[in-house]
């Protein structure tokens, strides 16, 4: 059954310190900062610490936290039973191993505190620096200047009657363009042709005995063949004659037309 109680009364932490809810605030972000900050108390510079005094206190530090029931993370585990590793071995006589010496893991773990270190005092730098909108402000937009242009010609006389006289000039000699329509055969000039030789012709003649003699323009050649075309067209249509083409873009022969 649960317990009601009015919203007003005081609320009482349980008499067992051990069942308290601890909160750490030491901002540690993982057990190399806790190394970083031992390593700090001990007073001298980073290359110079001792290894066998750091695993020391990080596990007195470990065995700390676990005295006030708090939770502690795997990797701070694992950093505490790799550090009492270390110790067992820098204390042992060394032996062959295959994996690196104790001195070698302990230059590594002292290497890996001092970047750690350079990294932290980077970070402290660049927060230092002034804040935009906090320590430092921008200028304001600036206004637009408005800029009135005003052009003033300037000109002898000499030089108004050299422009007026160049343009003078230019539209007497300048003429107006005018092209020439080109010179073509009409359909009705090749309809009356071939309504005056055709009757004469029984049999199949090429088309193009039917066109002008003497055509030395080609382009006057190309409007003579397409006139002709489309007027002995016209001239089938009428029944007044036929057509014939044996195989596609082959020759066009034509003849009077037998029903006339």
């Amino acid at each position: 059954m649960t317990e009601t109680r009015p919203f007003e009364e005081a609320w009482e932490p349980p008499a067992d310190d051990a069942e308290r809810f601890v909160v750490d605030l030491a901002g540690f972000e993982g057990p190399l900062d806790v190394l970083l900050e031992l390593a700090r108390r001990q007073k001298v510079d980073l290359t110079r610490i001792s290894i066998l005094a750091l695993a020391d206190q990080y596990l007195a530090f470990i065995a700390e936290l676990r005295t006030v029931r708090l939770d502690i993370a795997a990797d701070y585990l694992v950093m505490a039973a790799w550090l009492a590793y270390l110790k067992s071995r820098l204390l042992l006589p060394p032996e062959e191993q295959e994996e690196p010496s104790a001195e070698k893991m302990a230059e590594a773990l002292a290497f890996r505190l001092q970047r750690l270190e350079a990294m932290r005092g980077a970070a402290d730098r660049l927060m230092a620096l002034p804040r935009l909108g906090q320590d430092v402000f921008a200028r304001g937009a600036p206004e637009g200047v408005p800029v009135e242009k005003s052009v003033r010609l300037e000109a002898t006389l000499f030089e108004l009657l050299s422009a007026y006289a160049e343009q003078k000039r230019w539209r007497e000699v300048h003429e107006v363009l005018r092209i020439r329509p080109p010179r073509v055969i009409t359909i009705e000039e090749s309809l009356m042709r071939l309504r005056r030789l055709v009757p004469d012709v029984p049999e199949w003649e090429a088309l193009w005995r039917f066109l002008p003699a003497g055509l030395a323009d080609p382009q006057l050649n190309r409007s003579a063949i397409a006139s002709t075309l489309v007027a002995g067209l016209e001239l089938a249509r009428q029944g007044s004659l036929q057509l014939r083409q044996l195989a596609p873009f082959g020759p066009i022969y034509v003849r009077r037309s037998t029903t006339a």
